[in-house]
């Protein structure tokens, strides 16, 4: 890897990371945690796996099932076997779950349009032209080619 390559990898990271204390910091007066509205809108429609909750959220599935069992206790999910395999377990949210997760991400988006508000014209331009670049790198690194590449 190229030492250019390298920095814009290192910059990028640390902007996501701050990233992550920003989105944290939208939820500031929400009733649920960043990652309790995580679980609520990777377990939309049809849920997702009980290993893919762990996965997304970045910790081991014990930790992602006390999430879970957090948001079911408030009725928010429900844990489902999945139609295509009984063995597993499916987090789907419920019509409750869905209420919360719409107020909760209409607030975050309402306090990050506060803050796009302080970018000029050309800031808000270079975020938007940014947004389709960012989407593929996210699709590259969550894609099953990529599971198979070492850490």
């Amino acid at each position: 890897m190229n030492q250019e390559l390298a920095e814009l990898a290192e910059a990028f990271r640390n902007s996501l990371r701050h990233g992550v204390y920003v989105a944290r910091r939208l939820d500031e007066l929400s009733d649920l945690s960043a990652s309790q509205l995580s679980v609520l809108n990777m377990t939309a429609g049809e849920g997702v796996r009980m290993g893919m909750v762990a996965k997304n959220l970045g910790v081991r599935v014990p930790t992602a099932t006390e999430q879970v069992a957090r948001l079911k206790k408030a009725g928010l999910v429900e844990r489902c076997n999945d139609p295509h395999d009984a063995r597993v377990v499916v987090v789907r949210r419920t019509p409750a779950g869905d209420a919360a997760a719409k107020r909760a991400n209409a607030r975050r988006t309402e306090r990050m349009a506060e803050a796009l508000a302080a970018l000029d014209d050309s800031e808000r331009a270079a975020l938007a032209a940014a947004l389709p670049v960012m989407d593929k790198i996210n699709k590259y690194v969550t894609s099953d080619r990529n599971q198979e590449l070492p850490a």
